[in-house]
């Protein structure tokens, strides 16, 4: 049983595919516990702290903090019986040839080497599960094998896992097996002596593979221009538009009669939340035909019931926001109105019966929108507290991707910035998302008479393909109808 063992970056969940270092929880030398907390990642969904498998001590710590790691990459090595004694330094004398090191017996026999698990498509981490991903809890991921690494530049082509160079077994070396360049694709005249494919294999990452069934793009069709001739999601939105990808100059980018010097700009890396955000909005916006309509309500009623709530014993320690009403309305104008809450699944729609509401919210690292599971069968004082936990979570940046996963329709409550309302763009598998305005007070006819009442404005964007103007609109006026007086629509409705 060796002694080191090496720890690689786990599957989070979601189909997250890399991560970035934010800190390291411990440094070389230190002893830790089996579970302590070693590393914090951020992926494309939220910071995680990661718990060690072993307990030991810290051996190496393989990439900085601010490093951007792929899922199965080894990231630090754990010394799990460090009262054995020192461990043997690996022998670094030259083979005759000065290629490589001959590392001595014992420095093989010290470094677990993870089994072969056959052929895996370069840049994927898995086999044979589908979507080259294996269900694992946080922290104890099965994966055993590392993670494609892109080629230096200037570099040969990338060695295969696996293979072994010149390492001296017995008396004789192993023998070297040749492996052929692999041929580059000619972007120019479409032509490709391998391009994406590998024996019929097409070359691509899970999320790549999603991206293209849901724009309907035949990867069969797509001639790669990643690591290996890989599919990127370039490669993948380029053939949806129809678009012909020019070939990208190696030489620094030359600007045409600029008036100021990059000394005056910024460039801001596209990563983690804000990575994620991005696609989502691209995929929802140009695959979800949207509508959105508006309406402008006196709320001045469900104010003064606010007030009184929170005068009451049992609700003076919990924090009480207008947003509470509005997801109260929007939950029973569900119940009313089924079809609202749904997925377009291609050839059907789903229909759920639970509500994961989700509340977007803006934090440090960017949108996420993490959700209330099961939001309808919540009391008003349990929805209570888990928005006001959620929202908590969000801001001090724990939120886990579990909370941001499986939702079912959103509230962006922007009327904390002082906006009145806006047209939301849906989040993928969502059908419907409600954009909750400022209350002002403004001049509003009531009885007759021309009176300061609080207002406020609502914005509904939907997905036209599952709801129709008639079910939108309905849909949108109940909630009005609430937030207007929600002590005669909870006695009606309920």
């Amino acid at each position: 049983m060796s002694r080191i063992k090496t720890f690689n970056l786990p599957d989070l969940g979601e189909g997250l595919t890399e991560g970035e270092i934010l800190a390291w929880l411990v440094k070389v030398g230190d002893t830790i516990e089996l579970n302590q907390p070693i590393v914090e990642v951020e992926t494309a969904k939220a910071a995680v702290e990661i718990p060690a498998k072993w307990a030991g001590q810290v051996q190496a710590i393989h990439h900085p903090e601010g490093t951007t790691v792929e899922v199965g990459t080894p990231i630090i090595a754990i010394d799990t019986d460090p009262g054995a004694g020192p461990l043997e330094a690996p022998s670094t004398t030259a083979t005759p040839s000065g290629d490589l090191p001959t590392p001595s017996a014992a420095s093989l026999a010290a470094v677990e080497v993870a089994p072969a698990e056959g052929m895996i498509e370069p840049g994927l981490i898995g086999g044979a599960a589908p979507g080259g991903r294996t269900a694992v809890l946080v922290g104890y991921g099965p994966r055993t094998t590392a993670a494609k690494r892109r080629p230096r530049k200037g570099g040969g082509a990338p060695t295969p896992t696996g293979v072994d160079h010149g390492v001296v077994v017995g008396d004789k070396p192993a023998a070297i097996p040749t492996i052929p360049a692999p041929q580059v694709h000619d972007r120019h005249n479409g032509t490709s002596g391998g391009g994406a494919r590998t024996g019929g294999l097409v070359l691509a990452k899970p999320p790549v593979r999603k991206l293209a069934k849901d724009l309907g793009v035949d990867l069969g069709t797509v001639t790669g221009s990643g690591p290996l001739g890989s599919i990127t999601r370039e490669d993948v939105q380029q053939a949806a538009s129809g678009a012909v990808a020019e070939p990208i100059a190696t030489s620094s980018v030359t600007t045409s009669a600029a008036s100021f010097g990059t000394d005056r700009e910024q460039r801001i890396p596209v990563k983690g939340v804000r990575k994620l955000t991005a696609e989502n909005m691209s995929r929802s916006a140009f695959t979800a035909p949207h509508v959105t309509e508006f309406l402008t309500v006196d709320v001045t009623r469900a104010m003064k019931a606010l007030d009184r709530l929170r005068g009451r014993r049992e609700w003076r320690d919990v924090r009480v926001s207008p947003l509470l009403l509005v997801a109260k309305a929007v939950l029973l104008a569900v119940k009313r109105h089924p079809m609202v809450n749904s997925t377009w699944a291609g050839d059907e729609i789903v229909v759920k019966d639970y509500v994961n509401l989700g509340i977007a919210a803006a934090t440090e690292r960017g949108l996420i929108v993490p959700n209330v599971k099961d939001a309808g069968r919540l009391s008003l004082r349990e929805l209570a507290d888990s928005l006001n936990g959620l929202v908590q979570t969000a801001k001090s940046g724990r939120t886990s991707p579990a909370d941001m996963s499986g939702g079912t329709l959103t509230i962006t409550n922007v009327g904390v910035f002082g906006v009145d309302t806006g047209t939301p763009i849906l989040p993928p598998g969502e059908s419907a998302i409600l954009a909750f305005g400022a209350v002002r007070e403004m001049p509003w006819v009531h009885k007759g008479k021309v009176k300061a009442r609080q207002v406020t404005t609502l914005g509904l964007s939907f997905d036209h393909r599952i709801i129709d103007g008639e079910l939108g609109s309905k849909f949108l006026r109940d909630i009005g109808d609430f937030l207007t007086d929600p002590e005669a629509a909870l006695l009606a409705w309920t």
